[in-house]
């Protein structure tokens, strides 16, 4: 049910000025229940967002309220000077800004916090567990998971799961997580080795009996037919929540993006029936969903003027009513403060604007031919330091903005090869960029979207030595 609490209109920041400025643009008892709802509009001007005014789901296990914005701890601010080590999160975590961040997300509602042992080489868990130590237990839930990638053993992932205890700060997992299931050339051999034959889900399962785990789910990456089996196996292990990827494009066309992708459409509708709540991730696709071409903008902008482009993903998430939260991983106070404006509260969409962003706007992406990362930073670090999703976010946000230049015939030529390789150039280091990489195929396998990288970031580098070598 809506309520409307929010009669002013509050302006938001634009998500796309803000990225430009970095150079990084161009129906059961088991639904989470939406608990508020109001109108709010935004549009350019960096307002405060407003304090008491969080949209939350209702947990139907446990009947608690989650913010229907999660906080992804996945690309913390660091204290490196050049954007693209800041984007990599390869640098000095900036601790006393996760610590404002956070301080700053609790205050305005927000009290699901996502991490990993994974995320940040190894640091994230420890950068938020600092920061949630500050607060009291019951301000928050956090979630983890079990990113045992390399490593099967029982016992050294038994000891990765109380290690994330350890590095949190706390005596129990709100919300814990088989990370990555599915994803890889051999998706089902590798949850059978890294879950089900070693026993450690069993003990999980456990955990969870004790207490020590509140609700355990999965993530799902890439093979359906994993997602399949583990939801056929819902009677036996009773998946609290599951984590999948959900946006406007993916619903309808992640197979024609990537052919060995699943549609978000048929993983909601898979959850929805058992009446398991689903958690979003990558709402944004990467960011690639705020730093859309500009004739998409420029369309979506007469739509409706006052909400940012990146609102439109936000809100589509947050409008479909078995969501329990959607992930953010806001590495800036501006990101942050840019969701809130679109969740304190949420104005869902009209099923005629959900319609409009599945199949029309959708379909206009498709046609672009990105480079399909969702910048996950899964395929990093590169052992010869390439900056791998650094090189495909310039080459998509040009590629969107019609600045790669393809022929010396035409007359935006000379200004189009000049912005690509100077941007090329300040986005990624010269020592990181794609002529760098000599195919070891190592990043492979960790690519969520199986991205055959190594050709891509030749094809790259073969086109910036064209431009470089053919001036006009």
């Amino acid at each position: 049910m809506e309520t409307n609490d929010n009669n002013k209109k509050s302006k938001i920041f634009s998500r796309r000025t803000f990225l430009k400025g970095l150079g990084l643009t161009g129906a059961a008892t088991a639904v989470p229940a939406i608990v508020s709802c109001a109108s709010g509009g935004d549009d350019d001007g960096g307002n405060e967002p407003p304090k008491g005014k969080m949209t939350y789901r209702t947990n139907p296990k446990t009947g608690q309220k989650v913010s229907l914005l999660g906080y992804g701890m996945m690309r913390l601010p660091t204290l490196n000077s050049h954007p693209g080590e800041r984007q990599s999160g390869t640098g000095i975590i900036d601790q006393k800004m996760v610590q404002q961040e956070v301080d700053y997300a609790i205050e305005h509602g927000v009290n699901y916090f996502d991490t990993s042992p994974a995320y940040c080489q190894g640091k994230s868990e420890a950068a938020l567990g600092q920061a949630l130590s500050k607060h009291k237990r019951s301000d928050y839930y956090v979630a983890t998971k079990m990113s045992n990638f390399q490593d099967f053993d029982f016992d050294n992932s038994v000891k990765m799961f109380h290690d994330s205890l350890k590095y949190l700060k706390v005596d129990y997992i709100d919300y814990y997580l088989l990370h990555a299931v599915g994803m890889g050339a051999n998706g089902m051999a590798s949850l059978m080795a890294r879950f089900i034959d070693n026993g450690l889900l069993d003990y999980l399962l456990k955990q969870r009996d004790k207490g020590t785990i509140k609700n355990l789910g999965f993530s799902y990456h890439g093979d359906i037919k994993v997602f399949d089996y583990l939801l056929s196996m819902h009677d036996k292990y009773r998946w609290d929540f599951v984590q999948i990827e959900l946006n406007y494009l993916d619903w309808n066309h992640a197979h024609e993006i990537n052919e060995v992708n699943t549609n978000a459409s048929y993983l909601y509708a898979e959850l929805e029936k058992r009446h398991i709540p689903a958690v979003v991730m990558e709402p944004l696709l990467g960011g690639r969903l705020s730093n859309l071409p500009d004739k998409i903008v420029a369309e979506l902008k007469r739509r409706d003027p006052e909400h940012s482009v990146a609102s439109w993903a936000f809100r589509y998430a947050g409008s479909k009513p078995n969501v329990l939260t959607a992930l953010s991983g806001m590495t800036y106070m501006e990101h942050l403060k840019d969701n809130l404006l679109t969740y304190c509260p949420l104005k869902p969409l009209s099923q005629a604007e959900m319609t409009y962003l599945e199949e029309d706007i959708a379909k206009q992406i498709v046609n672009y031919k990105t480079v399909p990362c969702n910048d996950c930073k899964y395929c990093m670090p590169c052992p010869y330091g390439v900056d791998i999703p650094a090189i495909f976010v310039h080459y998509n946000k040009c590629l969107s903005a019609n600045q790669v230049p393809m022929s010396k015939q035409t007359d935006t030529y000379a200004a189009a090869r000049r912005a690509f390789l100077i941007g090329y150039d300040r986005s990624v280091p010269k020592l990181r960029q794609a002529d760098h990489c000599i195919g070891c195929g190592q990043c492979v396998p960790h690519c969520p979207q199986r991205i055959k990288i190594p050709q891509e970031l030749h094809r790259i580098g073969r086109y910036v030595e064209s431009l470089k070598q053919n001036p006009a």
